[in-house]
């Protein structure tokens, strides 16, 4: 086995209980894997930010702006945003590296088990899709692949129309931005959301807020990363 990121030989470990029981192989080197940055520490209950409070400053300034109900309950990611992790996603989406995704299987699947385990059996997996351009230029999407990684049934019940990159958009504009998701049916289950990064929210609460509108009762999210 070799490592997905730089191509090392990973040496499988040999002891009594690795004979007995087969461990998941590795899909990172001990160093490509100390590289990046698990989530640790008190954060934010609604965005996954490392935070001394509850509620941090961002979540506190949505919840004064707008008299309606936030339609995501809260969102959880994995992994801190660091130079390690933004390499990598950027030769997994933008340079069609699709198999580097199994580098972060292991944790995304274990805080799915750890933190969602509340969710009831009904429960659908829905990745943000991508727009139909943006799906010709990547050939997959990076958040359906993370979908694929959990043990629930996934809804591709939403579409997305194109529009300009969120990465190079304000806050400001991105709030005030016409909702690019619309629903190809209607739900009455809860769903959990899939996407690589949570940066302000608004994507998956835009995601969050066309579904509630079409009957589903409860929306939260999985991220891989917190950016």
């Amino acid at each position: 086995m070799h490592c997905l990121w730089c191509d090392t030989t990973i040496m499988p470990e040999i002891s009594w209980k690795t004979i007995i029981w087969l461990p998941k192989p590795k899909r990172l080197c001990a160093s490509c894997e100390d590289t990046l940055m698990i989530l640790q520490g008190k954060r934010c209950s609604k965005c996954s930010r490392v935070s001394d409070s509850d509620r941090c400053p961002d979540c506190t300034w949505l919840e004064r702006r707008t008299t309606q109900e936030d339609s995501l309950i809260c969102n959880y990611s994995v992994f801190a945003y660091n130079e390690a992790i933004k390499e990598m996603v950027a030769r997994w989406k933008y340079r069609g590296d699709y198999c580097l995704a199994e580098a972060f299987q292991r944790d995304y699947r274990q805080a799915f088990d750890r933190e969602f385990s509340f969710l009831p059996g009904k429960t659908a997996v829905v990745p943000i899709p991508l727009s139909g351009q943006r799906m010709d230029e990547r050939g997959f999407n990076q958040a359906q692949r993370l979908a694929d990684f959990l043990p629930l049934p996934t809804l591709d019940i939403l579409t997305r129309s194109h529009r300009e990159k969120q990465s190079k958009k304000s806050r400001r504009e991105r709030l005030e931005a016409d909702n690019p998701f619309r629903m190809t049916g209607s739900i009455n289950n809860p769903v959990l959301l899939a996407d690589d990064i949570y940066t302000t929210g608004t994507t998956l609460r835009r995601a969050a807020s066309v579904l509630k509108k079409h009957g589903c009762p409860a929306v939260y999210a999985l991220t891989l990363i917190r950016g």
